[in-house]
């Protein structure tokens, strides 16, 4: 990629949805416990991973603007970017004037399969 791709501020995550119990894992069913137990205090769980957008999906001479390259935080792998197809991806900016009592503002997409094989998605913001 270019130098100035690598230099540029836009960012995008994708977050990861929580997932259903898998089909044939059982749940457990937790029963009254006799004894009580202190609970630890938990740290908070990132559910999002940060990125980069590289540009659009393009050849020589053409550009297909529905189409948007990104770089995903520790995807190295074209199976490491397999994880992320369907995910939501939010691309968050902020604005001058305010709405809804914020100035960020939010484009949603999906990423839609990898690129390459060095953990590059294609992504389609809707």
């Amino acid at each position: 990629s270019s130098p100035r791709a690598q230099s540029s501020p836009h960012y995008a995550k994708a977050v990861a949805q929580p997932v259903a119990a898998m089909a044939g894992e059982k749940k457990q069913i937790a029963g009254p416990s006799k004894r009580k137990v202190a609970k630890a205090t938990k740290q908070p769980v990132r559910l999002y991973a940060k990125g980069l957008i590289l540009g659009h999906k393009r050849s020589k001479s053409n550009t297909y603007h529905s189409i948007t390259l990104l770089k995903i935080d520790g995807v190295r792998s074209k199976e490491d970017a397999a994880w992320y197809a369907g995910k939501r991806v939010a691309y968050v900016y902020k604005a001058k004037k305010e709405v809804k009592n914020s100035k960020f503002r939010v484009m949603w997409g999906k990423v839609r399969r990898a690129h390459g094989n060095s953990g590059v998605v294609r992504a389609k913001f809707l």
